[in-house]
C-alpha cells in the first residue's frame, strides 16, 4: 500500500516514534519545520562566498546553494523510516563550476534548448550564447545556473522555505530585456516541496524557467534508475532532430517506447531501437501534457523505486515535461557520497513549456511582455 507523508508523520505521532527515525519529531510536525539555517559552503575563483541553507520539514531534509539555486542534497525517508539522499550532487563548490552538467539548478532565461541559438520576436533577430553544438541550452554557457541568487528565507505557518531572486541584465546570453527573477521553493508539514517561480521584464522577451534536479529514490549513487516505475499522463510528446531540437510534430505515443501513460518500470523499453531513442542515447525528449496549460498545478507524473517504496508525485500547471534519463553520465563524476555517476544512474523530470518553442508558432508561446507576469507552479509529494 503506498503512504504519503502526512500517513508517515501521523503514524509516527501515534506509535511515539522518535525524531530520529523520521528527522521530526511530532512537535515540529505540528507546528511547522526548523528555521533555515545558513552556513558558508565554499568560495569561487574570484572570493565571491557560496552559502548553502538547510531545510527541514515534515520528515523531508534539503540542502540549497545560492549558487544557481542548487538543490545540493533532498533528504527523505523510506518504508521503514530511513533517510537517504535521492538527488545527484557534488560535495564542493570548485566540482559544481568545473563540471556541474545542471545537477539541481535552477536553469534560465530559457529551460531546454533553442535551435542555432537564434529567435524572432515582433520582427527582430536575437543571437543567443551558443553552448550545445550550434545551439543554445538551458540559457547558455553562463545561464541562471551559474550565477549567485540572493536569499530570503522565511517561515509561514506550518512551511518554511526560501525566496530567491536574481535579475537578468537587458543582453544577457543575448536575451533582450532585464529580467526580474524570483523562485520560492518551500517545503510543507507533510514534506513537498513546492517550486513558485515569478519574473517580470522591461523589453519583450522570452521566458522558460524550470528545475534540474536528478533523482535516483533508491538513493544517490547507489545504481541504475532502470527499474523505477514511470508514469506520464502524457498521450504525445515532441520527436526531435539530430541536435535534439524539436521538429515541431506532435507525435503519438501509442505504440512506441515513449509510451508512459500505465505504469511501466523505465528499463523495459530504452533499448527499444527506435530512432529518437538513437538519436538521444535513451530518452531525453518532451511530453505534450493532455492536460495542456492549467490555472492551477494537477497531477502529471509518478516515479516509484519498488525496492525502497519511495515515491514521487508531480504537479504542475506547464504544458510539458522532459524526461532525460542520464544518457551522458559516464562514470567521471564523483557524487556526494563519495561514489561515481554512470550513465542511467539518474534521471530528470522538468517540468516546463516546449523546448525551441520562440522557433514554433504552433507551440505554446513562452513571450512575456512588459506589464506582465510570469507564474508557475511546480508541486513535488514524497510518500512510501
Amino acid at each position: 500500500m503506498e503512504l504519503n507523508r502526512r500517513t508517515v508523520i501521523a503514524g509516527a505521532a501515534a506509535a511515539g516514534i522518535a525524531a530520529t527515525t523520521l528527522g521530526t519529531g511530532t512537535a515540529q510536525a505540528a507546528s511547522g519545520g526548523r528555521k533555515p539555517v545558513k552556513e558558508l559552503f565554499g568560495k569561487l575563483a574570484d572570493g565571491t562566498k557560496v552559502y548553502r541553507w538547510s531545510l527541514e520539514n515534515g520528515g523531508t531534509r534539503m540542502k540549497v546553494l545560492d549558487w544557481g539555486g542548487v538543490v545540493q542534497t533532498l533528504e527523505l525517508p523510506d518504508r521503514l523510516g530511513r533517510h537517504a539522499n535521492v538527488v545527484n550532487g557534488f560535495a564542493t563548490i570548485d566540482d559544481y563550476v568545473a563540471k556541474s552538467p545542471y545537477f539541481g539548478a535552477l536553469i534560465g532565461r530559457y529551460g531546454n534548448r533553442i535551435g542555432k541559438g537564434r529567435f524572432t520576436l515582433d520582427g527582430k533577430s536575437y543571437q543567443l550564447s551558443v553552448n550545445d553544438g550550434v545551439n543554445s541550452l538551458h540559457g547558455g554557457s553562463q545561464g541562471f545556473d551559474k550565477h549567485i541568487w540572493d536569499v530570503e528565507p522565511f517561515t509561514k505557518g506550518s512551511d518554511v522555505g526560501l525566496h530567491l531572486h536574481y535579475t537578468s541584465i537587458d543582453g544577457e546570453m543575448g536575451y533582450p530585456g532585464t529580467l526580474k527573477a524570483k523562485v520560492t521553493y518551500t517545503l510543507t508539514q507533510h514534506g513537498d516541496w513546492r517550486i513558485d517561480y515569478e519574473a517580470t521584464t522591461d523589453k519583450a522577451t522570452v521566458v522558460n524557467l524550470t528545475s534540474h534536479v536528478y533523482w535516483n529514490l533508491a538513493g544517490e549513487g547507489s545504481g541504475t534508475i532502470e527499474n523505477h516505475e514511470l508514469t506520464i499522463a502524457a498521450s504525445r510528446y515532441t520527436p526531435t532532430d539530430s541536435g535534439l531540437i524539436p521538429t515541431g510534430e506532435l507525435a503519438k505515443v501509442s505504440g512506441t517506447p515513449f509510451d508512459f501513460r500505465h505504469a511501466k518500470t523505465i528499463g523495459r523499453d530504452i533499448r527499444a531501437g527506435h530512432v529518437q531513442q538513437v538519436q538521444a542515447k535513451g530518452y531525453d525528449h518532451n511530453w505534450v501534457l493532455d492536460k495542456g496549460i492549467t490555472a492551477k498545478p494537477e497531477h502529471v507524473a509518478t516515479l516509484r523505486d519498488p525496492h525502497s517504496g519511495r515515491t514521487l508525485k508531480i504537479a504542475t500547471d506547464q504544458p510539458g515535461l522532459q524526461f532525460y534519463s542520464g544518457n551522458f553520465l559516464d562514470g567521471t563524476l564523483t557524487g556526494t557520497g563519495g561514489r561515481t555517476y554512470r550513465q542511467g544512474d539518474a534521471l530528470c523530470l522538468e517540468t516546463q513549456h516546449f523546448p525551441d518553442a520562440p522557433n514554433h508558432p504552433s507551440f505554446p508561446s513562452t513571450v512575456l511582455r512588459p506589464g506582465q507576469t510570469y507564474r508557475t507552479t511546480t508541486i513535488h509529494t514524497f510518500g512510501v
